[in-house]
């Protein structure tokens, strides 16, 4: 398998990022990258050697701590201090595939040549992606601004040989784990600690794995709110292209021609019309579906900017001779679009809830809860519940965390994003969203059950019939619970495109 290679001159994109992490490819510096690299470390070493000017984070403290100068003698050890007193982690683990994405980032902000690193540096957090060696970190401690501080600290904690990493199915001492590659603890120079802590690269994962699940939920919610329809026995007149020419946004006219697309050669449409308009939720799929697309749209491009970032502090400039302290490492872009990316996704959520309602409720044709003997059997009455209780949850989530804000280190860290936040409840809103769309989906074919022997278009037939591999028609009454879960792993793994 080819290897990638990280190169300043070859942007990182979603379907590059989609496709390393599903083959499992390596990853190496390009030579550009090391060259870059070197110059800056060599650069600042150079200056530092020759200026006594303070230098936020190299030869001061951190933080308030910024007027407190550093003796030359100290300047590692001060390194060294940082990882260890920000390593203040709390609550869940972070899950293993985005730490590893945490590694593969941090090294692509580092490749840039604009944060003082030795080379080696960040080529052990690319050996550690490779070798899958995988640091425990903690959900909780960021607050999205000096970047991502303790999810960052525990993440490099083992390049001192320090911290816990998950490897191989094992939770090891970084120590024990690094002797199995006679693997040496890194001796951190001056500004190394600060460019590993600072950074988006906690938030930043998170946010580029809820984008790739999201363009797949957005996928999904299509397909199955196009069964939907077909079960409800709507029509295909509010998907026709003269009415979404007149309104053209992006995402809206592209679910339409999806929608068109899906129902095309369904015999279920020849049949006689069983109302005069269909419900908000069929009717205006396109609509509700399409914002939610155009959201995402910008919700990625936010995304991709941000993996092709420098995003830590202060930023090292050896051709124009200047050492800057910014905020490159303020969340604020990534909080903003962690919170849309939430809400566009809570509402594919929310009208698909409505869709799994209005199948059940004993309209046009079909039994009440999708049972042949309602009473005796509950039949699908209770899946509805569960989904309109997540879609409730999601609405709770989707309170912004980006409009939040709180005062940290002596006030000179007076603004923060709370993209962190916005970032761990993102992910909930969209695990959500899969369940949803997976109960949608159960009762979507169990209604078109009772629309035999109709067919709907090839298309849908094929995804009707992979359904049925995984979770078969409810007859009578059964427990239900492992097939609402078997339903939320198809839509997770289901190739919708």
């Amino acid at each position: 398998m080819p290897t990638h290679t990280i190169s300043p001159a070859q942007p990182l994109t979603l379907a590059a990022l989609a496709t390393l992490l599903a083959d499992g490819r390596t990853v190496e510096l390009g030579d550009d990258a090391k060259a870059r690299i070197t110059a800056c470390h060599e650069y600042l070493h150079q200056r530092l050697a020759h200026d006594d000017a303070p230098i936020y984070g190299i030869n001061t403290g951190f933080g308030s701590l910024y007027n407190v100068s550093i003796a030359p003698e100290a300047r590692a050890q001060l390194q060294v201090n940082l990882m260890m007193s920000h390593a203040c982690g709390t609550g869940a683990e972070v899950p293993q595939n985005l730490v590893r994405l945490m590694l593969l980032l941090k090294a692509q902000s580092l490749s840039y040549g604009h944060s003082g690193v030795q080379v080696a540096t960040a080529e052990r957090l690319l050996a550690m992606y490779n070798r899958e060696m995988l640091p425990v970190v903690y959900e909780q401690g960021s607050l999205g601004a000096s970047g991502d501080l303790a999810p960052l600290a525990h993440l490099c904690l083992p390049l001192l040989g320090l911290g816990e990493v998950n490897y191989q199915g094992y939770r090891l001492s970084a120590t024990d784990a690094m002797s199995l590659f006679s693997w040496a603890p890194l001796a951190l120079q001056a500004k190394e600690g600060l460019a590993l802590l600072n950074g988006t690269q906690f938030m930043l994962a998170y946010a580029v794995d809820g984008v790739l699940r999201a363009q797949r939920l957005a996928a999904a919610a299509d397909v199955i709110g196009a069964l939907s329809t077909e079960a409800f026995g709507g029509c295909t007149d509010p998907f026709s292209e003269n009415l979404h020419r007149i309104r053209p946004h992006a995402g809206q006219v592209l679910v339409a021609r999806r929608l068109r697309e899906l129902l095309a050669g369904s015999e279920l449409q020849t049949h006689p019309r069983l109302a005069v308009q269909d419900p908000y939720s069929f009717r205006c799929q396109p609509q509700v579906h399409g914002a939610s697309r155009d959201a995402l749209a910008y919700v990625a491009q936010v995304v991709e900017t941000e993996c092709n970032s420098v995003t830590d502090n202060p930023n090292i400039f050896p051709d124009d001779d200047q050492i800057l302290s910014g905020g490159n490492f303020h969340g604020q872009p990534l909080a903003l679009a962690l919170d849309h990316l939430a809400v566009a996704m809570a509402e594919l959520g929310s009208i698909s809830e409505r869709r799994t309602y209005q199948l059940i409720s004993g309209q046009r044709g079909l039994p009440t809860y999708l049972v042949a003997e309602p009473g005796l059997n509950s039949g699908l009455m209770i899946p509805q519940y569960t989904a309109a209780g997540i879609v409730s949850q999601n609405k709770q989530l989707c309170t912004p965390a980006s409009v939040d804000s709180i005062v940290s280190s002596n006030g000179q860290e007076d603004h923060v994003s709370m993209g962190a936040n916005a970032a761990t409840k993102a992910r909930r809103v969209i695990e959500n969203v899969e369940q949803v769309l997976g109960i949608e989906l159960l009762t979507a074919v169990q209604a078109l059950a009772f629309r035999r022997p109709g067919r709907t278009s090839p298309v849908l037939e094929r995804v009707v019939e992979a359904f049925g591999q995984e979770v078969k028609f409810v007859v009578r009454d059964r427990v239900l619970y492992p097939d609402l879960h078997k339903a939320a792993a198809f839509v997770r793994k289901f190739d919708w495109q």
